[in-house]
């Protein structure tokens, strides 16, 4: 006879009144409003989504976290979030049977050579651990976690691995790479098989995952005998799962063939785009790239926020004092303006933002990219092709045939580019275009190294913005700690900036995934091309004489753009450190 006690909803009620969670007003309401709530439901369930605030600390919000903890305390339990990025779905699904773990309201949390970890919301239901051991032979041990998280992910983690065992059936297990192209072409005109639908779901699943994960890049990288999966979110790679080598080969062409590219072309890097569509119905695009490699194609899709086009200034981390010199500089009506980083540090979203203000209706903003990074209606947006010779100088000349006001060149990376963005500035349009180099003033003399005589370089650049991206802290846990005067002289170094009262350090909490940090905002340098920089300007000169005028100027540095967040309390030292150390200035 089991002594199994499943949660009631009132003893549950009556508990969080006990201990001050709620007054006996809300008890009653709650009472009420959940007499008919389902036996076989978590009360925590039907009371989270209430958002109720707690009675004694009105601060906290009686989310199932919160709950969950509180509940977990008061059995002495262990509390543990489950975080799919950190749980090994494999070896958990292999555990139990979905119906186990339906049946008994658990999930596998961590598996070794000794015992079993399982997480459950229902501390004093225990009829199944003696059989669980039994088959298992193996130690259990309980944790307690959110009933909420242990119904998602056993929906989740159970039928991607349906899908996964679907995936490496037959119909795949012993196909050479000529059958899985036949498999694919099939797929393409349409005729989905059974088994196809397998790998669909997966693919689903990796997009509206990564979704959910604030991911900006997904990366499958295939190995010898199975297929990396990574994420990278707030600008770190974080790994994801681990498929089976044929299966990753399928669910590469599946995203091969979502981008419209030639599945059976696997020689040469390739480029395609999808647009999908979240739950909530937003449209997402992604930029697809692969890349032939020892084991396979690597594929990496460029997840774009559509919110990106909709940003201000502020938004991006830009100060006001930055941020009207750049409007003054852009309201030219010719000259250049450069955007300088390294890959991946916001250039494109900088430079959208800034064709959004200007794409007025009495304006003709034209561009040429390479690939189109986000599709605006706003803009006359043109796409590099070197396959039929359409590349960044013959789009420049075709561009100027359009009557273009407003010129956008993804990136200026060689002489006959540079000339030509040059030409077009002189003939009274303004460019706006990318370099890759490590600060402002180094723009100029990579301008020069391309082959652009100085006295052009002097008559067309109007001024430079160089950028990098910094992880900003969670709101919801950063902390206050006094600061590290040594670190903070070292990233302000020589500037006399005063060293303020605190700083704050990450934390972690459910919000940024343990992590600290949440989103990101740019740091940036603005160097304004005036009379006095142009001095410095003439062939073979050094990027030291433009980068102290410009100080003079009243230009701030990178790192000092990063310290002032540092003392707003919006990031870390460290975090500007990993980006812009002083040693990147020598």
């Amino acid at each position: 006879m089991s002594h199994d006690k499943p949660t009631i909803t009132i003893k549950f009620l009556e508990s969080m009144l006990q201990d001050g969670l709620i007054n006996k007003t809300v008890f009653e309401k709650l009472r009420i409003k959940l007499r008919s709530f389902p036996s076989t439901h978590h009360p925590i369930e039907g009371i989270a989504p209430l958002k109720l605030k707690h009675a004694a600390e009105p601060g906290i919000l009686l989310d199932d976290e919160y709950l969950s903890q509180w509940y977990a305390t008061r059995f002495g339990m262990e509390y543990v979030e489950l975080d799919p990025l950190k749980l090994d779905v494999d070896a958990i699904t292999a555990v139990m049977s979905k119906a186990f773990a339906q049946r008994h309201k658990i999930i596998a949390y961590a598996v070794n050579n000794n015992s079993v970890t399982v997480a459950t919301s229902e501390p004093e239901v225990t009829g199944w651990v003696a059989g669980l051991e039994h088959i298992l032979r193996k130690e259990v041990k309980c944790v307690f976690a959110s009933p909420v998280a242990i119904n998602k992910f056993q929906k989740e983690f159970y039928a991607l691995s349906h899908s996964i065992k679907g995936a490496k059936g037959e119909k795949y297990q012993d196909l050479g790479s000529g059958n899985l192209e036949a498999l694919v072409e099939l797929g393409k005109t349409g005729e989905v098989d059974a088994n196809d639908q397998h790998i669909v779901q997966i693919v689903d699943w990796l997009l509206q995952y990564a979704y959910a994960q604030r991911a900006s890049d997904i990366h499958i990288e295939p190995r010898r005998d199975k297929g990396n999966v990574r994420f990278r979110i707030d600008g770190v790679l974080h790994k994801v799962y681990d498929f089976p080598a044929t299966v990753t080969n399928a669910v590469l062409a599946r995203f091969k063939i979502m981008g419209r590219m030639d599945v059976a072309e696997r020689r040469k890097p390739l480029d395609g785009r999808i647009k999908t569509k979240t739950p909530e119905g937003i449209e997402v695009e992604l930029r697809i790239s692969t890349l032939p490699t020892a084991f396979g194609e690597k594929l990496v899709a460029r997840i774009f926020d559509p919110g990106v086009l909709t940003k201000d200034f502020s938004s991006l981390g830009l100060d006001k004092n930055i941020e009207q010199k750049w409007l003054s500089m852009v309201a030219q009506p010719n000259g250049i303006v450069l955007v300088t980083g390294p890959t991946g540090s916001g250039k494109t979203t900088t430079l959208y933002t800034t064709l959004r203000m200007l794409a007025k209706p009495e304006v003709n903003v034209c561009t040429i990219e390479d690939p189109i990074e986000m599709v605006d209606p706003a803009l006359n947006q043109m796409q590099v092709h070197h396959d039929i010779n359409v590349d960044f100088a013959s789009g420049i000349r075709a561009l100027l045939r359009q009557d273009p006001d407003i010129i956008m060149i993804g990136e200026i990376r060689d002489k006959e580019t540079a000339d030509m963005a040059v030409q077009a500035a002189l003939t009274g349009h303004l460019v706006i275009s990318t370099l890759h180099t490590n600060d402002s003033a180094s723009a100029v003399t990579r301008m020069i190294d391309l082959g652009v005589e100085p006295f052009l370089v002097n008559a067309s650049l109007l001024g430079i913005m160089a950028q990098r991206l910094v992880r900003t802290l969670c709101p919801e846990c950063k902390a206050a700690k006094e600061v590290d005067e040594a670190a903070w002289r070292h990233l302000v170094h020589p500037f006399p900036l005063s060293v303020p009262k605190k700083v704050y350090y990450p934390v972690g909490c459910r919000q940024c995934r343990k992590t600290g940090y949440h989103g990101r905002q740019g740091i940036y340098e603005l160097l304004s091309v005036n009379a006095k920089v142009k001095q410095h300007i003439h062939s073979g000169c050094d990027v030291r004489p433009i980068r102290e005028q410009g100080l003079k100027d009243g230009m701030t540095l990178l790192r000092i753009s990063g310290a002032m967040k540092v003392a707003q309390g919006q990031t870390t030292i460290e975090e500007v450190l990993r980006v812009a150390s002083p040693e990147m200035e020598n």
